[in-house]
């Protein structure tokens, strides 16, 4: 009976794992798109603002512009750095390291994973007060 035991926990630790790695695969799939999107999206702002003399000072236009220009940037940075912590995550899952705080060393909770599959910290680490410093790895 311990054999098969051991084997039923062998599988289903297989399926959690072949589970987060797609969720996180997805995700990052999901952030690629989206990313590519906001890409051409800048570029289309830019190219329109090429075809036009622009005269910030005076063209009532111009303000909004360049605001369409740094949202959209800003947009970009923020996928580029969730792209960033999948592919930590997905090192952590390698590393038998995922669904770890780096904090205190606790399990995250799974419904804690599953709304933010790349969380580093527990809520307890993560909620409001004095952060404390990454436990020595």
């Amino acid at each position: 009976m311990g054999d098969a035991s051991r084997n039923d926990r062998d599988e289903r630790g297989q399926a959690v794992f072949a589970g987060v790695r797609a969720r996180l695969a997805a995700d990052r799939a999901d952030t690629l798109a989206r990313a590519a999107a906001l890409s051409q999206d800048f570029d289309g702002i830019v190219a329109a603002n090429a075809l036009v003399a622009v005269d910030d000072e005076h063209d009532p236009e111009g303000a909004s512009t360049a605001f369409e220009r740094a949202h959209v940037a800003a947009l970009m940075a923020q996928a580029r750095e969730h792209l960033q912590e999948l592919d930590r995550a997905l090192e952590r899952l390698e590393r038998g390291e995922y669904g770890q705080c780096e904090a205190c060393g606790r399990t995250i909770p799974p419904e804690r994973l599953e709304i933010r599959p790349a969380a580093t910290t527990c809520v307890r680490c993560a909620g409001p007060g004095p952060r404390r410093p990454p436990r020595p790895g």
